[in-house]
């Protein structure tokens, strides 16, 4: 009884490292300094299916931290309560400017579709997702793309930075990003509402009317070019809620709501 015990507890802690190990994406490869930092942190869902929808998670913190709480794993094992594979991104972020983040959320994309027999997910089904800043690098993800194997299936964007011109974007991000005076192509390109087009993914976005930090308008702007384009769009402005409201802090639990019917609607969770 004592053998049977033990070895049940031991399967079990093997069960719960397994759905929250934590890899790092760029070993054995010159990708620049900080690399050895950049983990994924992996929340499986406990279904028994073969091939799960799978998303990558990128926290915000203005490009100057990552948010890994709430809005990260907390975020993580909400998706995988729901059947969802995820994938949180500890990506670099100030003294470490672009391309870097956009790199690393690019080979996250890869590593997950590289090795998705081993997670069990659904490499045409893998998103991305983002928070603040880090909606502003999902975005990046979505829009700069270099072929397949990193190009996400849709993009789930949280009150997400999306230009980098002045008046509408959040400074601090766009500082820590691309240095104090960054070159004036530069800031176009990565003001994400130039960069969309017809291979833009589908695309899930809210934002607060109350957002001192990051305007509501880089939301708006971006529905409006993905519209222009044909790009299928779901978009929820609310009244209420200040910047950082994660998964329904202070109250504004109802995104969460209108994601699962969406993510429902597309097929990637059951009725």
């Amino acid at each position: 009884m004592k053998v049977l015990i033990l070895s049940v507890a031991f399967l079990s802690v093997l069960d719960l490292n397994l759905k929250s190990e934590t890899v790092k994406i760029w070993q054995d490869l010159d990708t620049g300094k900080g690399a050895q930092n950049v983990t994924l942190t992996i929340h499986l869902p406990n279904t028994k299916s073969v091939k799960a929808p799978a998303v990558v998670i990128c926290p915000g913190g203005g490009y100057g931290t990552c948010v890994m709480s709430y809005e990260g794993n907390e975020v993580g094992e909400w998706f995988s309560k729901r059947g969802f594979a995820a994938f949180v991104l500890k990506y670099r972020v100030s003294p470490y400017k672009h391309p870097l983040p956009r790199n690393d959320v690019q080979q996250a994309i890869k590593y997950v579709r590289k090795n998705a027999k081993k997670y069990k997910v659904d490499p045409e089904k893998l998103g991305v997702m983002g928070f603040s800043a880090g909606g502003h690098l999902a975005a990046t993800a979505g829009t700069q793309f270099t072929d397949l194997s990193d190009r996400p299936d849709f993009m789930i964007l949280a009150y997400p930075v999306i230009s980098m011109k002045k008046g509408i974007t959040h400074g601090g991000s766009r500082i820590n990003l691309l240095g104090v005076n960054p070159n004036q192509k530069l800031v176009e390109r990565m003001s994400l509402e130039t960069q969309v087009n017809s291979k833009t993914p589908r695309t899930f976005i809210f934002h607060t009317d109350e957002d001192s930090a990051v305007p509501a308008e880089n939301a708006l702007l971006f529905i409006s070019s993905l519209r222009k384009f044909g790009v299928p769009c779901e978009f929820h402005l609310f009244q209420k809620g200040r910047h950082g409201v994660g998964l329904g802090r202070e109250g504004n639990k109802k995104w969460s709501l209108l994601l699962e019917d969406w993510l429902r609607r597309l097929g990637y969770m059951e009725n």
